[in-house]
């Protein structure tokens, strides 16, 4: 099960965080359909946020059509947005382009704006 991690200091709304993390959890296929999210109880108890807030994201996501809520059972991932996961030939080369870039001495701000410049540079704005 996912466990959510809010970062109160980088300027995005907290029901966001929920929401992005889901999607790379998704992405990752550390999410499949038919497995449950935690509980906006389970949330509240792990993150101290607002139950609103959980039920917030839940909603967005619902309404993106990668979860459904089911009464009285919880909430649950509809769809799967594997892509390029972890394990496959290009996730492989992602990571190990990263283990070469931080034996070279980069930080990870260092890395992260690396990886960012080449993500606009081939993915502009705009374009899906």
């Amino acid at each position: 099960m996912i466990e959510f991690r809010i970062d109160r200091r980088s300027g995005v709304a907290t029901y966001l965080q929920i929401v992005q993390q889901t999607k790379q959890a998704l992405r990752l296929g550390l999410l499949e359909p038919g497995d449950r999210l935690p509980t906006a109880r389970e949330v509240v108890e792990a993150t101290a946020i607002n139950p609103n807030t959980v039920l917030k994201a839940y909603r967005e996501l619902e309404r993106e059509g990668l979860v459904e809520a089911r009464r009285g059972l919880g909430t649950f991932v509809r769809k799967s947005l594997v892509g390029a996961a972890t394990g496959s030939p290009l996730g492989r080369e992602l990571t190990e382009w990263m283990r070469r870039a931080h034996t070279t001495g980069l930080d990870r701000e260092s890395v992260a704006a690396l990886f960012q410049a080449a993500l606009d540079e081939e993915f502009p704005e705009g374009e899906q």
